[in-house]
């Protein structure tokens, strides 16, 4: 065991009460010992008020349809994180956490079960699995990304993508993993690859506000330096959507 950090539960200073909600989801494995989950360490006291662990026998799991070390994501998990991939395939036990709760002025609720997730690696963990942001670490990989003195930064907590747009020379950049935040992802069109840096910052920034509780509304104008005028968001999406899993707050590069 490591010596314990603890992990922070930051205030949300643009937060209102709102419809939206917090969804969590991870997958441990490994090998787990009957006993109350030494979350203390780690500032956390347990799972929080709506979320909630299933442990299942590996064997059983694999028949499940939803299985995910299985199909184009285990081969994903395989070819990008082999050492984690065959820890987490030979791994007897998985221990399935997941929550849903209303939005909250704080973020205690992830300082909790992240806290948990922490102590399971303690007691027989070898990896963890978070199909928000497609991420598969082993436990010490783990511990790096989430475990850091003064709490990891927003941007450990999702996945950051660039794709190919329509137009040649031109990038999508997009994220997943808001719902861990009850927000919308961000999704940024038609960035000229000269301006990846900044838009990939601008990105940051954005997602940065929705986790202390900003909220962004259909129409909205944003202003933006270097851009006369600003830009005008709109939301889309839904818990289907393919890219997302969620609802997102999207807007288009000017040329």
């Amino acid at each position: 065991m490591n010596t314990p950090i603890i992990i922070p539960a930051w205030q949300r200073p643009h937060w209102q009460p709102s419809a939206e909600e917090i969804f969590l989801q991870f997958y441990v494995f490994g090998k787990f010992d009957a006993i109350r989950v030494p979350s203390e360490p780690y500032g956390s006291l347990g799972l929080p008020a709506g979320v909630e662990s299933n442990n299942h026998y590996h064997s059983a799991l694999r028949q499940w349809e939803g299985y995910p070390l299985k199909g184009a994501m285990g081969r994903m998990f395989k070819e990008d994180a082999p050492v984690a991939y065959q820890r987490a395939f030979d791994a007897p036990e998985v221990l399935i956490v997941r929550g849903r709760f209303k939005d909250s002025a704080d973020t205690g609720y992830l300082r909790d079960t992240l806290g948990v997730l922490a102590g399971l690696l303690d007691m027989g963990g070898v990896a963890i699995l978070d199909p928000q942001i497609l991420s598969l670490l082993d436990a010490d990989a783990w511990r790096r990304q989430y475990l850091v003195h003064e709490g990891a930064p927003v941007r450990n907590h999702l996945l950051i993508l660039r794709d190919n747009d329509a137009r040649p020379d031109h990038s999508w950049i997009h994220t997943r993993g808001m719902r861990k935040f009850g927000r919308p992802d961000i999704s940024i069109r038609n960035v000229p690859d000269r301006v990846l840096d900044r838009a990939g910052m601008l990105c940051e920034r954005l997602v940065e506000l929705e986790a202390l509780g900003a909220h962004f509304s259909e129409g909205q104008s944003l202003a933006i330096e270097g851009i006369p005028g600003g830009v005008t968001l709109h939301l889309g999406g839904g818990l289907e959507h393919p890219d997302f899993n969620n609802t997102y707050v999207e807007f288009r590069w000017p040329d």
